[in-house]
C-alpha cells in the first residue's frame, strides 16, 4: 500500500492530540485504540523512511559448563 508524507504527518497529529479519528482527503479512518495508530505509524514509517529502520543482530551465548562461575 502506498502510503503519502501528508498521510503520515496527519495521522502523527492526531496521535499527539489524542484523537482517534483521522480524515485523509474525503475518506475518515477511525482506529480502535491509540496502540492501532501506533502500529499503523510504524508500518508508514517503514515505508516511506526506509534508511530510519534499524537491524538488529542477536547472539547466542552458549554455556557448556566447562567453566565454574563465581
Amino acid at each position: 500500500m502506498a502510503f503519502t508524507v501528508e498521510q503520515y504527518e496527519t495521522l502523527k497529529r492526531a496521535i499527539v492530540s489524542g484523537v482517534q479519528s483521522v480524515t485523509y482527503g474525503d475518506k475518515t479512518v477511525n482506529y480502535r485504540s491509540i496502540a492501532d495508530m501506533k502500529e499503523a505509524l510504524r508500518i508508514m514509517e517503514a515505508e516511506l523512511f526506509p534508511e530510519r529502520t534499524t537491524h538488529r543482530r542477536r547472539y547466542a551465548i552458549v554455556d557448556r559448563g566447562y567453566f565454574p562461575k563465581k
